[in-house]
């Protein structure tokens, strides 16, 4: 049974004190965040009478923007860690109130700027070199320009913010709440399944202990069906009718809009991976030659390779190999990252209540904060290392660039917390002689790439299908939902693989298909990350600094640009391409293993 949160040492709790050190504190931040933000109103019909009167609206609106997500991150990060806390349930949704409060509020700053052309702009900026500080935000505003509303409509739009978010948060309410799995019966003992461990158990060398891990998981979501549907619909739904409302021809192109990738890059990435399927089906059959299975089911994918070498870390143990592991990034980062440890930016108890997955989230005025439930797993040490990476791209962002500039796009956001990773798994693979323990490692690895490349493209693919099929005037229901979700298991896992009936309702435990149009940048995240790291690893000090520079720019570069920077360009297939030749190399040094393991 999962431990209460208070029986956990705070060594393992993230401190909440670089926020708020009390509850009372960020309850008075509330009520006065809620009396400033009525002086927005004072500006209203006036933001563009001189350069002054800019100035000071973009100054208020920096300040209690910044405070908001403070307020913001606390509340949230304090429900995270424990869903079942009414107190920060309450607090959670009081903040979220007066976000859109906020947003109400501020509605009439965009449409009244977009009267006046960009060139008044220049001319004020010109006049009052402060106003320079916030060059790259008015830009953005006037690129927008044709898919703004009338200040009516935006205001209308800005009061359903909370109610835009329903759908995630009946999602997650479920999933982490109220949803209860069917133990897993060995023997005479039983384990409790959450859907935190259901990672672990799925894992497992002991095939029944997966095989009911992956039947009570997925018969469980299977009763939901209809409502986690419905849900799902609403989440589409609200992308369509947004698009449409603000003159986008599509969804998809209505959310890269915002960070200047063309849509081409998202279909570019589908139609690649599916012209290297036949590499992962490669993958499979070796999988299936190794575990000695006459059928290959979808439980049995992620399989630990070996059981003996399936080290437990603790979590001192995962500091330390995590601090060694990025030393080819520079003793400034290595020394920059111990703070994440010595100053608990991180929440690593797996606790009754708290909210699955792992994420990285940032406040400007304090820090970066992970959350994960750590079990110990090889597989854990490597989602600590990729959220550490999302920190560090925090940290370098808030600590170069001024508050409206910092938050970089979610575009790049996965390049970071990948790097780590391959620079994991590279450092294992060169520090053992034993065979089997590389089969391993390089099996880690390729699972990367599987559940990186492969299934957040099959991801991209179903999200994709979805608004589709909303914007061409079709219904979405849990049938046609669960019968693409499956012919999309069938073609991402080919012949060789059983692709289990059960595995039709995965889509209903995805957190990120909330997340409009998310998924896709995990895959090409990796695909740049592979070309960086290796780099890196190899001793190349000329990407490694080009790298840490990339990891300084927050939003003051387009994306495309952003990596640029780094030494990508992503609008180049190539990349794509070189990440996966590099998958298949790795599948030839596994099967060479694979049959000098059999000769001995």
């Amino acid at each position: 049974m999962a431990k209460k949160r208070e029986e956990f040492s705070n060594e393992y709790k993230w401190n909440t004190k670089d926020l708020y050190v009390s509850d009372e504190e960020a309850l008075k931040d509330l009520d006065k965040l809620d009396k400033e933000i009525k002086e927005f109103k004072g500006y209203e019909k006036h933001i563009l009478d001189s350069n002054i009167t800019l100035l000071n609206l973009l100054k208020l609106d920096s300040k209690v923007s910044q405070n908001i997500e403070k307020l913001y991150i606390y509340a949230h990060i304090n429900h995270d860690a424990d869903t079942n806390n009414v107190k920060y349930q309450e607090l959670f949704g009081k903040v979220q109130n007066l976000y859109t409060k906020y947003l109400e509020n501020t509605s009439f700053i965009v449409p009244e700027l977009l009267k006046k052309d960009y060139k008044l702009i220049e001319k004020y900026i010109k006049e009052n070199k402060e106003l320079e500080e916030y060059n790259l935000v008015l830009k953005n505003i006037y690129r927008n320009k044709k898919h703004v509303l009338s200040k009516k409509e935006e205001k209308i739009l800005s009061s359903y913010a909370k109610v835009f978010s329903l759908p995630d948060a009946i999602m997650s309410s479920l999933t982490d709440s109220d949803l209860v799995l069917p133990k897993i019966k060995v023997g005479k003992e039983k384990l409790e399944l959450t859907e935190s461990n259901y990672s672990l158990y799925i894992r497992d060398n002991n095939r029944d202990i997966r095989k009911q891990a992956f039947t009570n998981l997925h018969e469980t979501y299977g009763n939901f069906k209809n409502t986690l549907a419905r849900t799902l619909r609403g989440e589409v739904e609200k992308n369509v009718i947004s698009a449409s409302l603000r003159g986008f021809k599509n969804s998809l192109n209505a959310s890269l809009y915002h960070s200047e990738i063309d849509t081409n890059v998202y279909h570019n990435l589908i139609k690649g991976v599916h012209n290297n399927l036949d590499v992962l089906y490669k993958y499979w059959d070796l999988k299936k030659k190794i575990l000695n299975l006459d059928e290959l089911h979808i439980y049995d994918t992620y399989t630990t390779i070996d059981a003996k070498n399936n080290k437990k870390y603790s979590y001192e143990e995962a500091e330390n190999l995590i601090l060694e592991v990025v030393k080819p990034l520079g003793d400034t980062y290595v020394t920059d990252l111990k703070k994440a440890f010595n100053d608990k930016w991180i929440d690593s108890c797996n606790n009754e209540g708290k909210r699955g997955g792992a994420y990285c989230t940032c406040a400007y005025n304090a820090h970066p904060y992970v959350l994960l439930s750590y079990e110990g797993a090889l597989d854990d040490v490597s989602t600590l290392a990729h959220e550490l990476g999302h920190a560090m791209h925090y940290y370098y962002a808030l600590s170069n660039q001024k508050y409206q500039d910092y938050g970089y796009s979610i575009f790049v956001a996965e390049v970071a917390s990948q790097v780590n990773e391959i620079l994991m798994s590279r450092y294992l693979l060169d520090h053992t002689n034993e065979k089997s323990e590389k089969i391993k490692i390089i099996d880690d690895l390729l699972q990367k790439y599987k559940s990186t490349i492969f299934r957040q493209t099959m991801f991209a693919e179903f999200e994709l299908f979805m608004h589709e099929y909303v914007e061409n005037g079709g219904i979405l229901t849990y049938q046609n939902m669960c019968d693409k979700y499956y012919e999309l298991n069938k073609l991402y896992y080919g012949n060789n693989v059983v692709v289990d009936d059960l595995i039709k309702y995965e889509w209903e435990r995805i957190p990120h298909f909330y997340m409009n149009f998310y998924v896709y940048q995990y895959a090409i995240g990796f695909a740049a990350a592979i070309k960086l790291a290796n780099k890196i690893y190899e001793g190349d000090k000329v990407t490694r600094d080009k790298y840490l520079e990339f990891l300084k720019l927050g939003s003051t570069k387009n994306p495309i640009d952003s990596l640029l920077v780094a030494g990508v360009d992503m609008k180049d297939v190539q990349v794509l391409d070189d990440a996966i030749s590099f998958m298949s190399d790795l599948i030839k040094e596994y099967e060479l293993l694979i049959g000098s393991e059999e000769n001995e």
